[in-house]
């Protein structure tokens, strides 16, 4: 579909032009991140990579991603609160916000402590080493970390494997066990994971996590892909003789976080004939591959002259949902995040260096 920017994209002198002028617009609204030369120093910034224009999305799928968002926060919360489930599938006053020690992303969480703030809600930021050290709890389980106590513990570290030494481990279940509200708890971590998004693509899954609500099962089941367990066993067995057959449809999963993490074509196949006789291979999914339509963009990077590429994009829906204990207090959408990369580039989100941030245009 033509755009009035389809024209830009061919010609160089105008698109450096505005790339400058783009680049000092997102300086001045704090697209920002610290430099990988210096993760832990805000001295010297640069610009998050970004699209120069907004990429064509049709209008239906924007709106289908917005009317779904609320169910996949009902259905993230019943994952949370079915224990025999999460067992089952899993078996093999200040605000705390958990950091990592090199964060690059920090300006995005320096907003949401501005935004706190404003109302007068203040925030501390520690490590998990920080509260392994200074964290405690009293006899009714409330959480003080340097004499302070905590209401809501924010995780912005603890989302991979390699991020939890035994002292983190310990710093975690502190935090668990205490009566501050958790931003996710254990529970709502793992229901995120890539074994659970396999299990609830099993037929009946979804009915019986939502029983009584057909229409919400319908929203959700319409965004599934094709997943599949490779769990030991003839389903499993199957899986990878599928994927082995024919690599260029599948994508190999692991239960990691924060992008390039996937598996695809040879270097997928060499996986799975290393793992197809071990109980490894439990621990990855294999994901039918989605197909997207490519379009042509202009990709900013610090560092890197304006380039129009052949791109691919992956839209995601913020959403809020706050539950005290079985009351639903609130569940809503509250905005979007578009990330689109070079069709190039198999995998990867925009911390790993690989996606840029976007802005859909309904069409």
């Amino acid at each position: 579909m033509a755009t009035n920017w389809g024209s830009l994209l061919q010609d160089k002198q105008q698109l450096e032009e505005l790339a400058r002028q783009a680049v000092d617009r997102a300086l001045a609204e704090g697209v920002l991140l610290r430099t990988s030369q210096e993760p832990t120093s805000s001295e010297v910034v640069s610009y998050a990579p970004f699209t120069l224009f907004p990429s064509l999305v049709p209008s239906a799928l924007l709106e289908q991603a917005y009317a779904v968002q609320m169910d996949f926060n009902l259905l993230v919360d019943a994952v949370s609160q079915n224990a025999a489930f999460l067992e089952q599938t899993l078996s093999s006053a200040l605000v705390l916000l958990i950091a990592q020690e090199k964060e690059r992303n920090i300006f995005d969480q320096r907003a949401i402590e501005n935004e706190l703030l404003a109302r007068n809600i203040h925030v501390i930021r520690r490590t998990f080493e920080d509260i392994s050290e200074k964290g405690s709890l009293d006899q009714d389980r409330r959480l003080f970390v340097d004499g302070q106590e905590i209401a809501v513990v924010y995780f912005r570290d603890g989302y991979m494997p390699r991020q939890y030494s035994l002292q983190n481990w310990e710093a975690r279940l502190l935090l668990e066990r205490s009566r501050a509200a958790k931003c996710p708890d254990i529970a709502t971590q793992l229901a995120g994971t890539k074994k659970v998004q396999q299990e609830l693509s099993r037929p009946g899954m979804l009915e019986m996590l939502l029983p009584g609500q057909p229409e919400a099962v319908a929203r959700l089941r319409a965004t599934f892909a094709g997943l599949y367990s490779l769990d030991v066993g003839e389903e499993g067995d199957q899986a990878i003789a599928e994927a082995l057959a024919a690599p260029s449809r599948f994508v190999l999963k692991p239960q990691r976080e924060g992008g390039g993490n996937n598996l695809y074509g040879e270097e997928m196949v060499q996986a799975l004939k290393q793992l197809k006789d071990s109980e490894e291979r439990a621990s990855y999914i294999l994901m039918e591959k989605i197909e997207p339509e490519p379009f042509e963009n202009c990709l900013l990077r610090p560092g890197s002259p304006a380039r129009v590429v052949q791109c691919i994009s992956e839209l995601g829906i913020f959403g809020v949902y706050v539950r005290q204990e079985k009351t639903l207090v609130m569940n809503k959408h509250v905005g979007h995040l578009l990330r689109t990369k070079a069709i190039e580039h198999a995998d990867g989100g925009v911390a790993a260096g690989v996606a840029v941030l976007d802005n859909p245009y309904p069409v």
